[in-house]
């Protein structure tokens, strides 16, 4: 029986809107826009938004937020730490010297935002098939 949703969305919190902003644009890549409301909404690949909206005593969440699924983590990753990020280390994930956990798949490597909240990037070994494919 359906409720009648129409749409979905997700949301977080960050203590600096512009930081965010600079972030997610310059860093990432991603399209963001200003929301009427004083928010951010972030346009993810495969057309999904999200909102950013500012929470001046944020505490970052302990997992992962955001992922982003990339055809090459390789790539990816060399790309984000030319632009300054620098990649998380969690023991017993068996991480390589670039931070890619390639223990199993996918491989996968964290990083956060100015805020502190978790993100990653991961290849799925069906998605590396399709890059090479094509």
């Amino acid at each position: 029986m359906s409720i009648g949703i129409v749409h979905a969305f997700g949301g977080f919190a960050v203590p600096d809107l512009t930081a965010a902003r600079r972030f997610y644009t310059e860093t990432l890549g991603l399209e963001v826009t200003d929301d009427p409301m004083g928010l951010l909404r972030l346009r993810l690949p495969g057309g999904a938004e999200v909102i950013v909206y500012p929470k001046p005593d944020h505490a970052p969440a302990v997992f992962t937020i955001l992922n982003f699924v990339v055809e090459d983590i390789d790539a990816a990753v060399a790309g984000l730490t030319a632009r300054g990020v620098t990649f998380e280390r969690y023991e017993g994930m068996g991480q390589d010297a670039a931070g890619i956990s390639r223990g199993g798949d996918p491989k996968i490597a964290w990083f956060t935002d100015p805020a502190g909240n978790i993100l990653s990037v991961l290849q799925n070994a069906a998605d590396a098939e399709r890059g090479a494919a094509g």
